[in-house]
């Protein structure tokens, strides 16, 4: 008879625990909550997990949303519904979120049949918008900025393939990258140059315990423009085809 109170106590452990913490707060608008889908998959989300779920009318109350904001998760009847997590310290938040976008909850919702027919269906995902770099600058000047301000790091051109530490790419081995434009647009984001470079009206200020290493890299967003420019019209490394491998 211990032996039966100690695993019976061993397997509700987790649902105390849980709700010792209460129940995770969802809200959703009415007009998702009045399709009757909550009815049908927090019950079969807390058999499965031992994690209570309650819906709450106001949106500051709640540790996860539903709503047109975060990540897209399902679509019915009139929009694609997404997920905003608001207090992921709970220890249930996480749980509920894995289960609503894996495989398992996401085919409990999409088989949410109330008349027959599936109320939801995948989530309809808008395809982002690609950024287009701005390469209006001087190309010119941005030869000359980058002879000035990059070669005691890379080989910008020709005369400066001799320049640079062995091991950075030249300015035409980043140029031949699929992201090329990405890199040199917002380079001083990218590892090492946020500790040495400083671009007016955008860095911070070097923080007194934490001061440039070496010689300080100051440009501006025009001179980044004109940068830009000089790479977009210079040939890109043909670095061969890859090795095939038999």
């Amino acid at each position: 008879m211990r032996w039966l109170l100690l695993i019976l106590a061993l397997s509700l452990a987790p649902f105390k625990a849980a709700a010792e913490d209460g129940p995770v707060r969802l809200h959703a608008p009415a007009a998702l909550v009045d399709t009757g889908l909550f009815d049908y998959i927090l019950p079969r989300f807390t058999l499965k997990h031992r994690v209570r779920v309650a819906l709450v009318d106001t949106p500051a109350d709640a540790h996860i949303i539903l709503g047109p904001d975060g990540r897209p998760l399902f679509t019915g009847p009139a929009q694609t519904w997404a997920m905003d997590i608001r207090d992921a310290d709970h220890p249930g938040t996480a749980t509920l979120a894995d289960w609503l976008t894996d495989e398992i909850g996401r085919n409990t919702i999409l088989a949410y049949a109330p008349e027959g027919d599936a109320l939801f269906s995948e989530a309809e995902t808008i395809e982002p918008e690609t950024a287009t770099a701005d390469l209006s600058g001087d190309p010119a000047l941005g030869l000359r900025i980058s002879k000035a301000k990059c070669t005691r790091c890379h080989a910008v051109d020709d005369s400066t393939r001799m320049a640079g530490i062995g091991s950075t790419p030249s300015f035409a081995v980043l140029r031949s990258l699929p992201d090329w434009e990405q890199r040199f647009a917002a380079f001083y984001v990218l590892n090492p140059h946020p500790s040495f470079t400083q671009i007016a009206e955008v860095t911070p200020p070097f923080d007194d315990q934490t001061p440039s290493p070496i010689v300080p890299m100051e440009m501006t967003l025009d001179e980044v423009d004109a940068v830009l420019a000089y790479v977009a019209a210079m040939d890109a490394a043909d670095l061969g085809a890859p090795l095939q491998h038999q």
